[in-house]
């Protein structure tokens, strides 16, 4: 797997394979004028191909989330006050995860790329919510201020889509894809 993302390692051991993990570096600013939904494809892409770039042989799974709301694309806060201002811009709304991911044959160059899409609201919170939850830390390695597989998820009602892909890795999609490549997931 090209992610150093516990909880896409954590996901991944879900579907029964055997797995490492391998990182290269790609330029995540490359794709910055695409649209959320693309930019993840694309990112997933690069990470998945760096790897495979370097071996003879093997399946590799790259993937990238991000978070978007009216366009703006939100990363993992740099401190506690960017953390608390997403949080203040996502309340009492909807919002978009985007989640890419790539799947290369290193031994045949074969590559395969998807997306996931899933809407999430965050419900309206005191300022003091706010203010104990990045306390937690959660929020400050989050895309977008939140973990909805950790404290987060009493903020979060409602989603439409995968809860996966929230999570950082669309389990459906990514199962589909393995199998295509020809491995045996649960």
């Amino acid at each position: 797997m090209a992610s150093a993302s516990p909880r896409r390692r954590e996901l991944l051991a879900q579907l029964g394979l055997s797995f490492e993990i391998m990182v290269r570096p790609v330029d995540e600013t490359a794709f910055g004028d695409l649209e959320p939904a693309g930019r993840v494809e694309r990112l997933a892409g690069a990470k998945a191909g760096a790897v495979a770039a370097e071996l003879d042989m093997g399946v590799v799974l790259g993937a990238d989330t991000l978070v978007a709301v009216d366009g703006l694309v939100l990363g993992k806060p740099a401190g506690a006050g960017e953390a608390r201002r997403m949080l203040e811009k996502l309340q009492n709304r909807w919002h978009r995860v985007y989640t890419g991911v790539a799947v290369a044959d290193a031994a045949t160059g074969r590559m395969e790329t998807a997306r996931a899409e899933t809407a999430v609201f965050i419900r309206s919170m005191t300022p003091q919510e706010i203010e104990r939850y990045v306390a937690t830390g959660e929020p400050l390695d989050k895309a977008g201020a939140y973990g909805i597989q950790g404290l987060g998820a009493m903020f979060v009602p409602f989603i439409r889509g995968s809860y996966s892909n929230v999570v950082g890795l669309p389990l459906d999609l990514a199962a589909d894809m393995l199998r295509r490549f020809g491995l045996p997931v649960l």
